[in-house]
């Protein structure tokens, strides 16, 4: 199913702003397009002022228009921030950590992890060698022994550290680390009270099983779904079967999704994230089911989610303000006399939901209520 051309151009441009600037010809491969239609895109958001065109490069109009220069650095003024390639949610929270480090008069030195397990470290070992006072780190963990396989050696990092969108288990060597999360289960909370509002008592859930973000969604929608006194059956599914990792599912965790919803007679679904909510929502009018006719729909990031042909109404965590936050934590840990900055701080901010064209009250109910 082909991506949507604004899609893709919100794509390219969180690529290009992330790193300052970016190869047209590594961008098409990133994105699985061909070089033609990376630089017909280029060329568009050029036109647009949203990015600046060299001779087979992209830079980000951003650094230039957005943000003031930055004033001279001193040495062991440096902070490191790694975050996962491909990350449009997560290149929200850099740029809210951006500029709460720049306002302080601190570098930033931004490393990309490729999409393999175990990239952070040397990327982190990488960083101090440079000299980097303190660390900003968003692993990717796309599975738990990924992340239990780096507790170690985060457990032994000598400098400031925080983790941003990432809650290590409690009781694991890194409970005692600083974080700062969105509380993804009040997000669902948000999401059904809306749905149930609307009259919807079946609903199917999609997540990604690829991130400690989608796995604590699952586990936020099997709970809230479950205790709810108005969900009278529920489902859950994998938005993207190939994001998960090798083991065993139940039989309708891989089932497609319009097949499902009727299968559970629901009337809305709860989609994680934008782009595959998108690209289920294209399926399911491939499958002659309208969204919100015949089914609402709520997306789970808010990052591209307003996009769509029908916009959708979506949870949107506070990314930026992850950021900022993660960042202010830091700053302050860098500030204090070594081991006096306080007690550990796992912080938590809450989602808002943004109402759109997706969801509309249950076809036949006049009464949210029954």
């Amino acid at each position: 199913m082909r991506e949507p051309v604004e899609l893709r151009r919100q794509r390219i441009l969180a690529a290009v702003e992330s790193r300052g600037s970016a190869r047209v010809s590594d961008l098409a491969a990133e994105l699985e397009v061909s070089v033609v239609t990376v630089r017909r895109d280029v060329e568009e958001l050029a036109r647009e002022g949203r990015l600046r065109r060299g001779h087979g490069l992209v830079r980000s109009a951003l650094a230039a228009r957005d943000l003031p220069a930055a004033p001279p650095v001193p040495d062991g003024e440096s902070v490191a921030v790694v975050v996962p390639e491909r990350h449009s949610y997560l290149y929200e929270s850099l740029h809210g950590a951006r500029s709460v480090l720049e306002a302080a008069g601190k570098r930033i030195a931004l490393h990309i992890a490729p999409q393999v397990g175990g990239a952070e470290r040397p990327l982190v070992e990488r960083a101090l060698a440079d000299g980097a006072a303190g660390l900003l780190l968003a692993p990717r963990w796309r599975t738990r022994a990924d992340e239990e396989d780096d507790y170690g050696w985060l457990a032994a990092l000598d400098v400031p550290a925080v983790l941003m969108e990432r809650r290590p288990r409690p009781g694991s060597a890194l409970h005692a680390m600083d974080s700062v999360c969105s509380d993804h289960a009040h997000g669902i909370h948000l999401a059904v009270q809306h749905l149930v509002g609307l009259g919807h008592r079946r609903i199917v859930f999609a997540t990604r099983h690829d991130s400690p973000t989608a796995r604590t969604l699952r586990s936020a929608c099997a709970r809230i779904a479950g205790e709810h006194p108005l969900v009278e059956d529920w489902a859950w599914t994998l938005s993207a079967p190939e994001a998960g990792p090798d083991g065993p599912y139940p039989a309708e965790a891989t089932a497609e999704l319009s097949a499902l919803l009727r299968k559970v007679g629901a009337t809305a679904a709860v989609l994680h994230g934008d782009v595959d909510a998108l690209m289920l929502v294209q399926q399911l009018a491939d499958n002659g089911v309208r969204v919100p006719e015949d089914c609402s729909v709520v997306a789970y990031d808010d990052v591209v989610a307003g996009l769509g042909t029908t916009p959708l109404t979506a949870v949107a965590p506070p990314k930026a303000d992850v950021g900022r936050a993660a960042a202010e934590l830091l700053l302050r840990r860098l500030d204090a006399p070594r081991g006096a900055g306080g007690p550990v701080r796992r912080t938590e901010l809450l989602p808002s939901l943004i109402v759109r064209g997706s969801t509309r009250a249950r076809a036949g109910c006049t009464d949210p209520s029954e």
